[in-house]
């Protein structure tokens, strides 16, 4: 593993988003949703696509917050571009816990 520099570490941009809307992805490789996620009136409203169906059903997801990385480059998925990238922990089935903040808060916030 390399260390980053407290510099480096500055550049992510990682912030708090609700889930607006959840749809089926039938053409990922891998099973997965196509999330719209609120960031506040400064960042927007962006698209992402998450292998969380192991553990989430859509009904779920909806309204719940979010932490996500969104100044990475866009990533085009098939026909969907990806805005941003979800954060969850990995387990060793390869399902994915969400990050989220314990209780409601402003969408936008840094993580930091």
């Amino acid at each position: 593993m390399e260390n980053l520099s407290w510099t480096e570490f500055e550049k992510v941009e990682m912030r708090i988003g609700t889930i607006l809307a959840v749809n089926d992805f039938p053409e990922a490789r891998k099973p997965a949703y196509q999330l719209t996620i609120d960031f506040g009136s400064k960042i927007g409203i962006r698209k992402t696509s998450a292998q969380i169906t192991k553990r989430y059903q859509k009904e779920d997801l909806l309204n719940r917050q979010i932490v996500a990385i969104i100044n990475f480059p866009k990533k085009q998925i098939g026909k969907f571009m990806s805005e941003c990238l979800v954060l969850g922990a990995v387990g060793a089935e390869g399902d994915v816990i969400l990050l989220a903040p314990d209780f409601k808060i402003e969408n936008g916030l840094r993580i930091g």
